[in-house]
């Protein structure tokens, strides 16, 4: 008899990393017909009839009843069923696996984004810690190292109950394209010349994922009299970095898209050379193993928790100072060379191949049957 599974995020399949990684991952392991699985959600979108799913109302004003009212919402939905297994991908009351998605609350709100703790936070620092030591989580799932990192310095608990597990990637969505049609249609539809190299840069909060220093070494680059072309897709403050690129002289070398579906992004990426996110923080990075996917050897900093996937000078680069223009600049000189990007582009495509949400799937169904074996003992 299949287990019933409990999905909790309140925005499944949206725009957005963990929106994505939940669908992602519970469409496939729905897929494997060895589970159940009902989805707790505020909003969603899915095309899955494999997957039933129950609105959960939030309260968002006054602010700081978000996550709370969530939560609160979703434990008395789940009181009214007997599930085998709950699977939260936000922070509610109780749960048996945690998939940490973003690092601690007050972390993030201290040291990253670098602001005092207004009463939302708070109260969401709060709900995150009656998880954490109250909620009886047998698992946390850290989307890389970094976040396994920092999570057990925020809460010193048996480390044995934190474990990584990559986010995955559909290698099908790429196969289906035709790359070099695709690539030649989009670049002349955006006038990029075929010799020269195309950057993609992915984000919706270029302050966060450092467009501004990219914006910056590529500024140096030309000073080199090199020729490329910088396409920045998806959603920020357009007018601001158009008016640093003017500064810097290389306003006519970038190429603002805006928004863009996923349909439009995976273009992008296969019109590109290689990518590029100089984040001041990011759990993982989801746009880095899609750029990988697309073959595309990356330039990342040292604080995108993806960096567990790059091998420096094999499919990329992670740079530690952001800021260091020439140690940039040297590393995109490397990659402008074909020869060079030919061989780093297999090595990248080889990295996604090993990360398929098929295989992060089996990932995730191989720690349900631990944790079903020791509830089931626990309950004799």
């Amino acid at each position: 008899m299949p287990n019933n599974i409990a999905v909790v995020i309140p925005k499944y399949g949206l725009i957005g990393g963990a929106e994505q990684y939940a669908a992602e991952l519970t469409g496939t392991l729905c897929s494997r017909h060895h589970n159940t699985f009902q989805v707790f959600a505020n909003r969603w979108q899915s095309d899955s009839n494999m997957v039933k799913f129950h609105k959960i109302p939030i309260i968002s004003f006054p602010k700081f009843l978000t996550t709370i009212s969530f939560a609160w919402f979703v434990q008395r939905q789940l009181l009214k069923k007997n599930f085998s297994l709950v699977h939260s991908h936000e922070r509610i009351y109780a749960a048996d696996i945690f998939t940490l998605h973003g690092i601690p609350h007050k972390y993030w709100v201290r040291h990253v984004r670098n602001k005092t703790m207004s009463l939302y936070d708070m109260a969401t620092d709060w709900m995150e810690r009656k998880l954490v030591y109250e909620g009886g989580c047998r698992k946390f799932i850290a989307v890389s190292n970094l976040t396994r990192d920092i999570f057990l310095q925020e809460y010193p608990i048996n480390a044995d109950r934190v474990v990584v597990i990559h986010p995955g990637v559909n290698l099908d969505t790429y196969e289906q394209k035709k790359s070099f049609d695709v690539r030649n249609t989009i670049r002349q539809r955006l006038g990029i010349a075929p010799a020269d190299p195309a950057i993609i840069f992915a984000s919706m909060n270029f302050e966060i994922k450092g467009l501004d220093n990219i914006i910056f070494s590529l500024a140096h680059l030309k000073k080199q009299k090199v020729h490329f072309k910088l396409i920045v897709a998806g959603k920020g403050n357009i007018h601001k970095y158009l008016k640093i690129a003017q500064h810097a002289q290389i306003a006519d070398d970038i190429i603002f898209t805006g928004p863009v579906s996923k349909d439009k992004l995976i273009e992008l990426y296969l019109a590109g050379d290689l990518y590029m996110m100089l984040s001041k923080f990011d759990t993982f990075g989801m746009v880095v193993l899609e750029a990988m996917a697309a073959r595309l050897p990356v330039i990342i900093s040292s604080h995108v928790g993806a960096k567990d996937l790059v091998q420096e000078g094999d499919n990329g680069f992670v740079v530690g100072d952001t800021s260091d223009y020439r140690n940039i600049v040297s590393k995109l000189k490397i990659l402008f060379d074909e020869n060079i990007r030919k061989r780093m582009s297999a090595a990248a495509y080889q990295t996604a191949s090993q990360h398929t949400w098929d295989m992060i799937a089996q990932k995730y169904q191989e720690l349900y049957v631990d944790i079903l074996a020791e509830k089931s003992k626990q309950t004799r």
